[in-house]
């Protein structure tokens, strides 16, 4: 009875893991291992109940538009995926340094298992982490003029430690649109990370942007020191069938 006892405050505690690691302890017995093991065992479950909590907690509130990971990217085709690169963007350092990732590349290239691959691993660090296609955040962005919501959006925008912006370039940005996206980027810049996905190369960023100057004040917020991938070769879709959940852009 003083055992479920236990069980029962650990759980008023707020420590299901160390809960659920003491019930089968109880079960299974000591095997043989010192109170100080037994204990040690309590705690780190405890620990890594927490963290897998916190990362499905992050995983969910990305909003990923795919349910994409590092280790499946294929490297199998020549793509222009550099495998030390991404190992190197896996680890963090460059979340950390604030610095952004711009993937460009032809439709069906994965640009968007890249960008979700690249936002699970940042979930994976700790971070968080949030989703857009372009047109959806604009359109948030204009509802919340609209209703006076605005000033409060752009904080919690500038809040996420890594916005992930894909179809980056699918249409021409009014002036309105582009003042918008001028904001979300003067808000990050050198305090947090971005990562983008387009169809269209760097080079011609600018002519999408409808005011010269906030074009130069946005690409100057996003492009310099960021790192970049070219996606090229042919269309996923082609080289190997594809599920609905894994649509490539």
């Amino acid at each position: 009875m003083l055992s479920h006892a236990t069980i029962e405050t650990l759980r008023k505690l707020n420590l299901p893991g160390m809960a659920e690691a003491f019930r089968e302890q109880l079960e299974q017995g000591d095997r043989g291992l010192s109170w100080e093991e037994r204990f040690g065992l309590l705690v780190d479950r405890e620990w890594n109940y927490r963290q897998n909590r916190r990362l499905s907690r992050l995983i969910k509130e990305a909003h990923f538009r795919l349910p994409a990971a590092l280790e499946d990217i294929d490297y199998t085709q020549p793509r222009g995926i550099d495998r030390a690169l991404m190992r190197s963007l896996g680890a963090g350092d460059w979340i950390r340094s604030h610095l952004n990732v711009i993937v460009t590349g032809p439709t069906g290239s994965g640009k968007t298992f890249l960008v979700c691959a690249l936002g699970n691993a940042a979930c994976r660090n700790g971070f968080s982490t949030r989703y857009y296609r372009l047109s959806r955040l604009l359109g948030d962005l204009r509802m919340a003029r609209a209703d006076g919501s605005y000033p409060k959006l752009l904080q919690r925008l500038a809040k996420i430690e890594v916005l992930v912006l894909d179809d980056w370039g699918l249409s021409n940005l009014t002036s309105e649109e582009s003042r918008d996206l001028l904001e979300v980027m003067d808000d990050r810049v050198q305090t947090r990370a971005t990562i983008l996905a387009s169809q269209l190369p760097v080079s011609e960023w600018h002519g999408i942007i409808s005011d010269p100057t906030v074009a130069d004040a946005i690409l100057d917020r996003l492009v310099h020191g960021s790192h970049r991938i070219e996606l090229r070769g042919e269309s996923m879709r082609k080289v190997r069938p594809v599920r609905p959940s894994e649509v490539v852009q």
